[in-house]
């Protein structure tokens, strides 16, 4: 019988708008149910988080791990361990942190966000440096973090030999690096190394779960020692202490058995790669940006956007005028919805040909 909280029939056409659109993963769903038995003692003081936390640490040769809630909770509570009242965090112009988080930093942390315009949501140390002119002037808010995503916003990723030279340059220049890793197990998937490789680089990044098969989890990595003891007042100053702690740990035990996590970030960029490779062969679409994780951002006939989105939900991206969209794969992504979105393209591609 079906409720009147239970759909009458389940969407069977996959969406492209998000990876956050997929479900949880069956072992993920299993893990929650196994987690969920009896009573333990509460705000992370459990088998599940205990064992959680020392793999997280161990995978990244980390100081601390901190379950969280979600991505904006990761970052807010990542930069805010970095930062004095006087301080700001120099960042892309299409970072998540300054145009997804509805002002969380500047609310939350109370800090100023320095943007930098970038062509592929890459930040360089040429880059850094046009916002480092005026350290010292007390009239002008100092910066002190270097806030990066990997993959970045627009699906490109870091190189190792990219993430070692900012890294040296900001050390260099006594900033701060923080990592926004929503989607990091996909930028591991594309680059074939470990989280810790990654890590390396940095003095605290996030862990995406929720876009790779978790249900609301995310956690922060330390890195750096010297940011570790303020973590957990500050994730509790910030709503961010899970009570039963367990649910979020979990999840990223289910996400680490057997590689879970990877296999999910290596199926979801080969149906991105797919779709890539599919779309680019009808006239009128073009990569836009390199397809190096999950998502595939593409230049799209203008006479196509509308009519395609009626059927099959994706984004547009950036300037309008630039007729950019974006085209996320999931965990979950089969190879047929992939080929019957392209089918989609290419029959809609032809019928306005004519």
């Amino acid at each position: 019988m079906t409720s009147a909280l239970t759909p009458a029939s389940t969407p069977v056409r996959a969406n492209f708008s998000s990876d956050n659109y997929a479900g949880a993963h069956p072992a993920v769903l299993a893990a929650l149910a196994e987690a969920s038995r009896g009573h333990v003692t509460a705000y992370g003081d459990d088998p599940w988080t205990s064992r959680a936390g020392a793999r997280r640490s161990e995978a990244f040769g980390a100081a601390g791990a901190f379950f969280v809630f979600n991505g904006t909770g990761a970052n807010i509570l990542g930069i805010s361990l970095m930062l004095r009242p006087y301080e700001a965090v120099i960042c892309p112009d299409g970072s998540h942190l300054n145009t997804d988080e509805g002002g969380a930093a500047e609310r939350i942390v109370g800090c100023k966000l320095m943007t930098v315009p970038t062509a592929d949501g890459k930040l360089t140390p040429d880059l850094v440096s046009t916002r480092l002119d005026r350290i010292g002037d007390e009239h002008q808010v100092q910066p002190r973090v270097v806030a990066i995503a990997e993959a970045t916003e627009v699906g490109t990723c870091y190189t190792l030999d990219e993430l070692r030279r900012l890294s040296e340059f900001c050390r260099a220049s006594e900033l701060f690096v923080f990592m926004d890793g929503a989607r990091l197990a996909n930028a591991a998937a594309f680059l074939g190394c470990s989280l810790s490789d990654l890590s390396a680089h940095v003095d605290a990044l996030s862990f995406g779960g929720t876009k790779n098969g978790a249900m609301g989890a995310e956690a922060l990595l330390v890195m750096n020692p010297s940011l570790l003891t303020a973590a957990a007042f500050l994730r509790k100053q910030q709503m961010q202490l899970a009570s039963k702690m367990r649910y979020l740990a979990a999840q990223f035990n289910a996400l680490l058995d057997d590689d879970l996590w990877l296999h999910n970030a290596r199926h979801a960029n080969a149906m991105a790669r797919r779709l890539a490779d599919g779309a680019a062969a009808v006239p009128g679409v073009g990569l836009w940006q390199p397809v190096e994780s999950n998502g595939v951002f593409a230049t799209l006939d203008p006479a196509l956007i509308e009519p395609l989105r009626r059927d099959w939900p994706f984004h547009t991206w950036g300037d309008p005028a630039e007729h950019v969209v974006r085209w996320m794969a999931a965990f979950d992504t089969t190879e047929g919805d992939v080929d019957a979105f392209v089918s989609a393209i290419r029959a809609l591609a032809g019928a306005l040909a004519g």
